[in-house]
């Protein structure tokens, strides 16, 4: 095991002003209280933290999704934020939708509200469905969204480049409070984007005048971290994760930011070692990520007299993937994808306003 000290500066994302919609307001009207919940219509549903969850299992999933659309979704760092329920949306509308949102975009850049896009020539907006990601039938099917444009003094013959990538999924989403959400919503919490942030701002903007909807910034928490750690670092066996990299930020005068790399078998060792007697190999729990991460942190006490747990863990990768508190994503490797979008999927759902 190795220890780095370094200090990295975290960017601060700009939050839209969160809005409660009309039609979103009148569906969710009888609800009065909440703790940790959603609001459906005439009914309050709990979406509780869960205390254990499926062990990861490794599956080709190109057998089940286009692996021309898995390429578009791995390898990728991606920003997330969390979006409510869609009113009236329709998978069977993409077309429509792609001209409506390219339409935008050009009105909103000759109305000078798009800042630093670039010297394009006009924008065009592919709308399509990733099949296969849904886990369940009432997860709503992944929605991928391209931006392409071509520069002002491009030849005339070269083609449009992608400036700017998104897509919204569900997957094995709260089967509750799906259920219980009134028919002309889709629930596809989690949104993920890639590119300027100035397009960002309008694809949502877009997003909440049609289908009266709202976005927020979805950060990844030291807990949700934690989970990360533990389900990459237990696919070692069957797939090499590499290294186990840990970034804990120390409450010092200035922050010290403490980067702790782990031998991937010691770290493999490690959690075997906390696999619990009385769990199942299919599942893992809150108790044994606790007492991984513990463990590591015990460690490192030992060799630097740096007691972590008195910071924040904010930000761990392996060859699997990475993944910061500030909401960024990148999902290194196909086999995994169900497993790690079903996590963000729970902490989109959790994240939604009240």
């Amino acid at each position: 095991m190795e220890e780095r000290n370094s200090t990295e500066e975290t960017p601060r994302n700009n939050a839209l002003a969160q809005r409660r919609s009309k039609s979103y307001r009148q569906s969710m009207r009888s609800c009065v209280e909440a703790t940790h919940l959603a609001y459906t219509s005439g009914l309050l549903t709990a979406l509780r933290i869960p205390r254990s969850r499926k062990a990861p299992k490794s599956c080709d999933i190109t057998k089940q999704v286009d692996p021309d659309q898995v390429a578009l979704l791995v390898k990728k760092e991606w920003q997330l934020s969390y979006v409510t329920p869609l009113y009236q949306f329709r998978h069977t509308q993409l077309k429509s939708y792609s001209k409506q949102l390219s339409a935008f975009i050009v009105s909103e850049k000759q109305q000078g509200l798009a800042i630093e896009v670039g010297q394009e020539l006009g924008f065009k907006v592919n709308f399509s469905v990733v099949l296969g990601l849904a886990e369940t039938d009432k997860d709503a099917e992944t929605v991928f969204i391209q931006i392409l444009s071509k520069q002002a003094f491009s030849a005339k013959d070269d083609a449009q480049k992608v400036v700017w990538s998104g897509w919204l999924t569900c997957v094995n989403g709260d089967l509750d409070y799906l259920r219980s959400l009134p028919l002309e919503f889709v629930s596809l919490p989690l949104f993920c984007t890639r590119g300027p942030e100035s397009l960002t701002v309008l694809v949502k903007s877009w997003f909440e005048k049609t289908f009266d909807c709202c976005f927020g910034p979805l950060g990844i928490n030291s807990t949700n971290l934690q989970w990360l750690a533990s389900l990459w670092t237990g696919c070692h066996p069957t797939i090499n994760i590499q290294y186990l990299k840990l970034v804990w930020t120390l409450p010092t005068l200035p922050p010290m930011d403490v980067t702790y790399t782990v031998h991937p078998q010691d770290a493999w060792e490690l959690w075997d070692s906390m696999r619990q007697v009385d769990t199942t190999e299919d599942s893992i729990s809150i108790d044994e990520v606790t007492g991984f991460i513990k463990g590591l942190q015990s460690h490192f006490f030992r060799h630097f007299r740096i007691d972590l747990s008195a910071g924040s863990l904010m930000q761990i990768s392996t060859a699997l993937g990475s993944s910061h508190h500030s909401g960024k994503i990148k999902i290194a490797s196909p086999n995994y994808i169900p497993t790690i979008l079903q996590l963000l999927t729970e902490c989109a759902l959790l994240k939604m306003p009240i």
